[in-house]
């Protein structure tokens, strides 16, 4: 009776202590919540089953939780890498690993849906999370149409599946480089813009879809651009000269239901107010000062500190949907700092607003009870280039510190032994 007593607490134990392992106390940090909380000089984050129970002031732990000791670190939510092409492309030379777009020959572009061909196994995808990166947008990045198709968000954690959204947004280009598609000039792609827009709203409206015959547009793409056009997922619209921002604004006047963000936005300064006013978000990259063509002559670093201070919803990213080094997006809001945003503005452009502007942030960007347990315990200030994650959750779970870059370090760090390289583990 004894042993199987015994057998039996064996057995229960293995079936409940998965559920108590997701049971964390992250305790003692200095917590910056990016929501109503603000920030707590020495507080707790309790994740339970993936999602945040609690964040509060002090060190006092519920029973049943495994703490975690953050005394003297920083504690945040997970970083939101916010225009990426994270797990479309593994290598960016080799046709057969990019995934990010169609090319002029594909029968459609609007209706390119990424997620398909994302790759949970991607080699950036650990290294990303390592430096504090959660989630993601993965943007398509098709050179060859004015529309480049949907976008998709993920998480990054060990997973077979890590598309949180699927057609979480669409993705187009005005100014030069939108003209550069349609005809050459940034009128054709304003014109194409317009039609394209009434193509999607009569496909809509037609009872027969078979008798559909578009202006610009075939029923594969009108079809896709409708909850574009009725403003049911966010557009991501490319610009970056003022006077193409101005435009951009203008046809949102015009169509009062697209719920529009604007890509680049190197001039965006100069029109700054405009932004705020029309509540156009923008995602722009802080780094970029050089007049890198006819499109970016008035460029600076001081663009998003001049964006925020207007009131525009800034977010941080890689305008150019980098694939291997979203984890830089940390640097740039930390540049940004230095020329002269706020460090709590820097800080939401890579949490809290690119949620906002994907609608996602009833779940992600900030910590609050409720939200998924995106969190991360740094060795110091997240924005200064030396820091780095000492723990990362995702979804509640705690991470492996491990990435192939790390696996290669350790593998090679010692050069003793008689064995060949190739053959070491």
């Amino acid at each position: 009776m004894t042993r199987i007593a015994l057998l039996f607490a064996a057995a229960l134990a293995l079936v409940v202590s998965p559920a108590a392992a997701e049971r964390v106390a992250i305790v003692g940090g200095t917590v910056i919540t990016m929501g109503p909380k603000g920030k707590l000089e020495s507080g707790t984050v309790l994740l339970r089953d993936g999602r945040i129970a609690a964040v509060r002031a002090g060190d006092a732990v519920p029973d049943g939780y495994a703490v975690v000791d953050a005394h003297g670190k920083i504690v945040t939510p997970g970083i939101f890498a916010a225009n990426t092409a994270l797990g479309a492309v593994e290598i960016s030379l080799e046709d057969s690993t990019r995934d990010s777009g169609v090319s002029k020959e594909a029968p459609f572009s609007a209706a390119f849906d990424i997620s398909y061909g994302i790759n949970p196994r991607a080699s950036a995808i650990p290294v990303s999370r390592i430096e504090g990166i959660t989630r993601a947008a993965v943007v398509p990045g098709g050179r060859d149409h004015l529309f480049s198709g949907y976008g998709a968000l993920i998480h990054l954690g060990d997973a077979k599946d890590v598309v949180t959204r699927p057609r979480a947004f669409a993705v187009a280009s005005l100014g030069a480089a939108g003209g550069a598609r349609v005809g050459g000039a940034r009128g054709a792609a304003v014109v194409y813009f317009i039609n394209a827009m009434r193509d999607a709203d009569r496909y809509a409206r037609m009872r027969d879809k078979n008798d559909f015959r578009g202006l610009v547009l075939s029923a594969l793409d009108a079809e896709a651009l409708g909850p574009v056009m009725r403003g049911e997922v966010p557009l991501l619209i490319t610009a970056n000269r003022a006077s193409d921002i101005t435009q951009i604004l203008r046809l949102r006047r015009e169509m009062p239901k697209l719920d529009i963000a604007i890509v680049g936005a190197e001039e965006g300064w100069m029109v700054a107010e405009d932004l705020a006013r029309a509540e156009v978000p923008v995602i722009v990259h802080p780094f970029q000062n050089l007049p890198g063509d006819f499109s970016r002559l008035a460029a600076t670093r001081a663009n998003a500190a001049r964006l925020a201070a207007a009131g525009v919803a800034v977010t941080i990213a890689d305008e150019n949907g980098d694939g291997h080094n979203p984890r830089l997006v940390l640097q740039y809001a930390g540049n940004a700092v230095a020329n002269g945003m706020p460090w709590e503005a820097a800080f939401a452009a890579i949490t809290i607003n690119p949620a906002r502007l994907y609608r996602v942030a009833d779940k992600l960007g900030s910590l609050e009870r409720g939200k998924e347990a995106d969190v991360v315990i740094w060795d110091g200030d997240p924005l200064e280039v030396m820091s780095s994650p000492e723990a990362v959750f995702i979804r509640g779970e705690r991470i492996p510190l491990v990435s192939r870059q790390t696996k290669l370090r350790d593998r090679y760090r010692d050069l003793s032994g008689d064995r060949p390289f190739a053959y070491r583990r």
